[in-house]
């Protein structure tokens, strides 16, 4: 899997405003609260980073300010928020602005799509149980045996794909991640299960030990025969869903 991360650990912003708080306190820690009489001035930036055209704050500049404020709350706000009930296979959310979800998937078949030179064919497979866990840039991913919804101890496997970090984070390389401030949370989990699914796996990581068997001919054989995922390829995290709550 591929992804551009660039925009997702830096962006390059400009000052164009700045505001200096002058109060008439004669406090020296040099703070000041409601009851302060303060002036406050603006400042225009100039195309040198410098401050120009210094002017008492006006109404507008308030106004303008007081809704960048409001805007970015509502937005934190509206953060995997649901649109109507809630999932039914959603396990934990966090909706805080650097929140997460935690939802489970049963097994299903599903097109896999793979590099030419792994010699494995990009078609519809079997594969187990998984539980994901998604926030804003990173996605983690587990395997799960059975098919009933997994509780707090519910013990969690190695997902037995490519790309996969040995504590179940995938790497996403340079796809590029859709995920806004105001994603709700049916749109959260639809986006990261269609970003996993629909990237190309293609390296293993960490020695590829995260199956019992061979993992490209486990992945052949699932190509070639179509039969139900062998749980028993599964390798136990040592961790259970309650630890990945945390």
């Amino acid at each position: 899997m591929q992804r551009n991360i660039t925009n997702s650990i830096s962006h390059t912003y400009t000052p164009v405003k700045a505001m200096l708080i002058y109060s008439k306190s004669n406090n020296e820690q040099r703070d000041y609260d409601d009851t302060d009489e303060v002036y406050v001035e603006s400042y225009d930036i100039g195309s040198n980073g410098r401050p120009v055209n210094a002017h008492p704050l006006s109404l507008r500049e308030c106004y303008l300010f007081g809704e960048m404020l409001r805007s970015t709350q509502r937005s934190q706000n509206r953060f995997l928020k649901c649109r109507g009930i809630l999932p039914p296979n959603l396990l934990y959310v966090d909706m805080e602005r650097e929140g997460f979800a935690i939802w489970h998937t049963p097994p299903m078949e599903r097109k896999l799509y793979f590099v030419e030179n792994l010699g494995i064919p990009s078609v519809p497979v079997k594969i187990p149980a998984m539980l994901w866990k998604g926030g804003r840039g990173t996605l983690s991913v587990f395997a799960l045996k059975g098919n009933r919804k997994p509780l707090l101890n519910a013990r969690l496997y190695h997902a037995p794909y490519f790309n996969m970090y040995g504590e179940g984070r995938v790497c996403m390389g340079t796809v590029d991640l859709k995920i806004q401030a105001d994603t709700c949370l049916e749109d959260f989990i639809r986006l990261w299960e269609d970003y996993f699914f629909n990237s190309y796996f293609s390296h293993t990581i960490d020695g590829g030990s995260n199956t019992g068997k061979n993992i490209v001919q486990l992945w052949q054989e699932q190509a070639a025969t179509g039969q139900k995922f062998p749980e028993e390829y599964l390798i136990p995290t040592g961790t259970t869903l309650q630890q990945v709550i945390r």
